[in-house]
């Protein structure tokens, strides 16, 4: 009796990854949002024929850079599993610190260092909440930002504070070179350092592993409160460097400075790719959708519609960026059960 030879069965090689790279890279949200922002450039050009002159250009970047600057630290937040919704009262109450410094005096270093000082210690004040006691950021961040908002108006009341010195306005209006602000030379700068550190650092990596999974970040001996603390520091920060820039380029200070910004970071953040439960995203995805808003809404400045317009297209993009990816997941599904 024989036994009958059994051919081995070929081994098949399951790919970690579906596609070349070229087709994973044409397929991204980055490539789409980026085709999004020329399609919106080419009609913006021919909408409007001031929209290329180079100056116009230059003060469509005012738009952005400012928000852009907290939407990098906000990015990292929300990649987190964490959200900080006070970071426009934070502008608030450090442009209200300022204002109150200038008029005892304080020089143009001093104001700088007092508004990111403020910036960072809302941060700090947020982050003992959150990461210390363990609240829940966005019921902690509601209350923060009526709490610094609301200091601003018992401090200013009605009135506006001004005369900040003459060199002070270069933070907010000054040129680097040609048309070229100092304000997005400093974006460019910001957007590059959490680049690096959201994408090439341990650091970073640590921030993808809290937002897809908190606990077994802790087992793993991932430092979880720590960092969550340090990335409310970074959203102070970058509050507060946001609250001197646009101090300086409007030239006073009120209360209701920055009112609604926080609607249109997280906008950003999320436009970007960012995912609002935690556990994905990158910067040049922020980078791109700063860009996309900026021009969106200088372009409808130029064709002079009303603010109260762009509130409603600025909602309204942040549902659809939401649900996009939710609604499309579950027809995935669908179709795969």
């Amino acid at each position: 009796m024989t036994l009958a030879k059994t051919e081995p069965r070929e081994k098949r090689a399951i790919p970690d990854r579906l596609g070349t790279p070229f087709t994973r890279v044409m397929a991204s949200w980055e490539v789409l949002l980026f085709g999004v922002a020329v399609l919106i450039f080419i009609a913006n050009s021919l909408a409007s024929p001031y929209f290329l002159d180079a100056w116009n250009l230059s003060d469509a970047t005012f738009n952005f850079t400012e928000k852009a600057m907290i939407a990098f630290a906000m990015a990292l937040l929300i990649i987190s599993g964490e959200i900080d919704l006070s970071v426009a009262a934070i502008i608030a109450l450090a442009s209200t610190a300022m204002g109150y410094a200038v008029q005892m005096g304080v020089g143009t270093p001093g104001l700088v260092a007092i508004g990111i000082a403020v910036g960072l210690l809302c941060g700090a004040f947020n982050g003992i909440l959150v990461a210390g006691l363990k609240l829940p950021s966005i019921v902690v961040t509601i209350g923060t930002m009526s709490l610094f908002r609301g200091i601003s108006y018992i401090v200013l009341g009605d009135q506006a504070f001004g005369k900040y010195p003459a060199d002070f306005a270069f933070f907010g209006q000054g040129y680097v070179f040609w048309v070229f602000s100092f304000e997005f030379v400093l974006f460019l700068v910001i957007a590059a350092l959490f680049a690096v550190l959201l994408h090439k650092t341990n650091f970073g990596r640590q921030v993808y592993v809290i937002g897809n999974n908190p606990f077994a970040a802790r087992f793993s001996g991932i430092p979880v409160e720590r960092v969550k603390f340090i990335l409310f520091l970074l959203t102070g920060l970058m509050s507060g460097i946001a609250a001197v820039c646009l101090t300086s380029r409007l030239g006073s200070t009120r209360p209701s400075i920055a009112q609604g910004w926080e609607l249109e970071v997280v906008t950003m953040v999320v436009l970007g790719g960012v995912s609002i439960l935690g556990g994905a995203g990158t910067i040049v995805g922020v980078v791109i959708a700063a860009f996309v808003m900026g021009l969106v809404t200088f372009g409808l400045g130029l064709l002079n519609v009303p603010g109260i317009v762009m509130s409603i297209f600025i909602g309204l993009l942040l549902i659809i960026t939401i649900a996009l990816p939710i609604v499309a997941r579950r027809i995935k599904n669908s179709r795969a059960g």
